[in-house]
C-alpha cells in the first residue's frame, strides 16, 4: 500500500510535518473565534428576540463544526494504523461529518417552525443590539477567513473547506445586519423571520451536501473529481500493462483516495512487474492523486499441453481483496 508520502523524501515529509501544524494552530484559533462569536449571538439573539440573530448563530454552528471536524481529522491523522484499524483512524472524520449533518437538519427544522409562526403574529426585535451583535459577528467571521485564507489554494482540502465555510458565514452576518437596518428604519418585523428562512436555506444546502458527501465515502462511491475511464485509459498507455479491468476507486477520507485494480501483462517474473507498479503508482498520485494502490496482476498464459489459460482467474477467483 502506497501513499503520497512514498514519493518524497525525509525532507519533504519533514516540511509536512511542519505544515500540518502550522495548520491545526489556525483551526484551534478559528474555532475559538468562531465559538465565542456563536454563544454571543445565541444569548443576543435570546436578549433581542431576533430569530434571524439565532439562525446566524446557527449557520456559524455549522461552520464550527467544520473547524472541530478538520481540526479532530488533523489530530487523528498523525495516529499510525492497527492490525484492527488498518486504514487508521481517518473515517471518524466522516462520521463526525454525517452526524454534523444530521444535527444541522434538526436545527433548521426548528427555525422554519418559528419562523413560521413570526409569519403569523410578527414579534417586537431591539434592532439596535441586534445590528451591534450581528457586526460583531461580521468581524469574527473576517477575522477567521483572514487566519484561514492563506491555506486557501494549499493542499489541504480540510482547511479550504473550512474556508468556504467562513466565507459564507461572513455573508450570512451581512444579512443579518442589513435585516437590523430595515427593522430600525422602517419597523418591518415580518424582515426577521423572511431572512431567518434565507439563512437556513443555506443551511439545509450544506447540511444535504454533507451528508450526501459523508453517505458517498461511507458506501465507497467513486470520487466525483476522479473518472474511472480516464484512469484506466491512462494505466493502458504504461508499457508492459496490455489491459486494466475490475478496478475500485474510493474515499478513504476527505482528500486521500485508494484504488485497487486488476492490471493484465505478458508471462513475465513477478520481479519485472515491481517497475509497473513504480510507474502506475507515479500516475495515480500525479494525474489522479490516488495514493493508495492494491494492485493484482494476470496475464494469458500457456500451459505444457499448449493451451492458452488465464492465470489470473484460476489463482485468484476465490481471493477477497478488502
Amino acid at each position: 500500500m502506497h501513499d503520497l508520502d512514498y514519493y518524497h523524501s525525509s525532507e519533504g515529509n519533514t516540511h509536512k510535518h511542519t505544515y500540518r501544524l502550522h495548520e491545526r494552530k489556525k483551526l484551534i484559533m478559528a474555532s475559538a473565534i468562531t465559538g465565542a462569536i456563536f454563544i454571543v449571538e445565541v444569548i443576543g439573539g435570546i436578549i433581542t428576540n431576533s430569530l434571524a440573530l439565532l439562525s446566524d448563530a446557527g449557520h456559524m454552528l455549522t461552520h464550527l463544526f467544520a473547524l472541530l471536524i478538520s481540526l479532530f481529522a488533523i489530530m487523528f491523522a498523525s495516529k499510525p494504523p492497527t492490525q484492527r484499524k488498518t486504514y487508521g483512524f481517518y473515517r471518524l472524520e466522516i462520521l463526525a461529518a454525517l452526524l454534523n449533518g444530521i444535527i444541522l437538519l434538526l436545527i433548521t427544522v426548528w427555525i422554519f417552525y418559528e419562523a413560521y409562526h413570526r409569519f403569523l403574529a410578527p414579534e417586537t426585535i431591539s434592532s439596535g443590539k441586534m445590528f451591534f451583535l450581528a457586526i460583531i459577528g461580521l468581524f469574527a467571521n473576517i477575522s477567521c477567513v483572514y487566519i484561514l485564507k492563506s491555506d486557501e489554494h494549499g493542499h489541504s482540502l480540510n482547511v479550504k473547506s473550512a474556508f468556504l465555510h467562513m466565507l459564507g458565514d461572513t455573508i450570512s452576518s451581512v444579512g443579518v445586519i442589513i435585516g437590523a437596518v430595515i427593522i430600525y428604519y422602517a419597523n418591518w418585523y415580518i424582515v426577521d423571520p423572511i431572512i431567518s428562512i434565507m439563512l437556513c436555506i443555506l443551511i439545509l444546502i450544506w447540511s444535504y451536501k454533507l451528508i450526501m458527501e459523508s453517505i458517498d465515502i461511507l458506501l465507497e462511491a467513486t470520487p466525483k473529481d476522479i473518472n474511472v475511464g480516464e484512469v484506466i485509459s491512462r494505466l493502458e498507455q504504461i508499457p508492459g500493462v496490455e489491459g486494466a479491468h475490475d478496478i475500485h476507486i474510493w474515499t478513504i477520507t476527505s482528500g486521500m483516495y485508494a484504488m485497487s485494480v486488476h492490471i493484465d501483462t505478458k508471462d513475465m517474473p513477478i520481479s519485472k512487474t515491481a517497475a509497473i507498479s513504480r510507474e502506475i503508482n507515479r500516475i495515480l498520485v500525479e494525474k489522479f492523486r490516488i495514493g493508495h494502490t492494491v494492485i493484482q496482476y494476470g496475464c494469458e498464459c500457456n500451459n505444457n499441453n499448449g493451451e492458452i489459460r488465464n492465470a489470473k482467474y484460476e489463482t485468484n477467483s476465490n481471493d477477497k481483496m478488502i
